[in-house]
């Protein structure tokens, strides 16, 4: 029951929450140990808060998750999880998430009330009403983003990365969607009700928009943020964000591969390099070269 309850909890899809640690990076505050501390517990209990999430919408999608040809083999579908115990956990172990949040941090706190609540109502009502879906999964994203301010005590935190995380998240939910109305065709209706108001077009253009303004946002960002390094240097990460950003297009209309993103990352070894080229491009920038100049005589 414990592992089918963990699985429920989807703890492939935690990587998402890694996202809380980008006010630490990017406020230059990585290398402040309580800080670190205060984020790393606040990556932990948005996992939980995740997971709770997860289980609430897979109670809320039971029915619908035994129609779908990889979702009807999750342990609530399948029946190895009883409904009467996923209910009990996902409310303790959000009661739980929710009092160690506030106690760890009363900002961070608000932001995951505020992400829980959202995507309740996702997982219930907003998930079936069209663009509006996608926008409320790219908001859990930015949300994530947020939830790391207060705990890192960020007071240089660029807005354009706020931008760019939207943008890229907006990708991804537009993608994800194509993905699943080209899997499950006629019987997209079935499994999402948001998904008969789609058409490929429709998705590919959204995706085209969101790809420029989010490679035109990331660019912006390497030139015009206040805590940047002088030179202009963090310019040299761009190309490592056009290329990922190229690589997710090409498995998604190429190679037919769209559904969840950490599936994507954990599998496809080229896109696994160029984001950790991207993350040492931008250690060296932010951390390295400064540190470096400071021992300079």
């Amino acid at each position: 029951m414990i592992l089918s309850l963990l699985k429920s909890m989807r703890p492939k899809q935690w990587l998402k929450n890694i996202f809380v640690y980008a006010a630490l990076v990017f406020d230059l505050k990585l290398t402040s140990l309580p800080h670190l501390l205060q984020t790393t517990g606040g990556f932990v209990l948005m996992c939980l808060g995740s997971g709770c999430v997860y289980l609430i919408n897979d109670l809320a999608d039971i029915e619908k998750d035994r129609q779908h040809p990889r979702k009807r083999n999750r342990p609530l579908a399948s029946g190895e999880l009883g409904v009467g115990t996923a209910r009990a956990a996902a409310i303790a172990i959000g009661v739980i998430c929710l009092v160690l949040a506030f106690l760890l941090n009363t900002g961070f706190g608000i932001v995951l009330a505020i992400y829980l609540l959202l995507q309740v109502a996702y997982s219930f009502w907003l998930k079936n009403l069209v663009i509006i879906d996608v926008m409320v999964v790219a908001a859990g994203f930015l949300l994530r983003v947020a939830a790391g301010v207060p705990l890192a005590d960020a007071e240089r935190f660029s807005p354009w990365l706020y931008i760019c995380m939207m943008l890229g998240a907006l990708l991804v939910g537009f993608g994800k969607r194509r993905h699943e109305l080209t899997l499950l065709k006629d019987n997209a209706n079935a499994h999402r009700e948001s998904l008969q108001e789609y058409n490929l077009p429709l998705l590919d253009h959204a995706i085209s928009i969101v790809t420029a303004s989010m490679l035109l946002a990331y660019a912006l960002y390497t030139f015009s943020a206040d805590n940047l390094p002088a030179g202009n240097l963090m310019m040299l990460t761009i190309p490592f964000v056009f290329y990922g950003i190229f690589r997710y297009l090409y498995l998604l209309h190429v190679k037919g591969i769209g559904g969840a993103p950490e599936e994507i990352i954990l599998s496809d070894r080229p896109l696994q390099v160029t984001i950790l080229l991207w993350g040492v491009s931008v250690g060296v920038v932010m951390y390295v070269l400064p540190w470096m100049e400071r021992l300079a005589p």
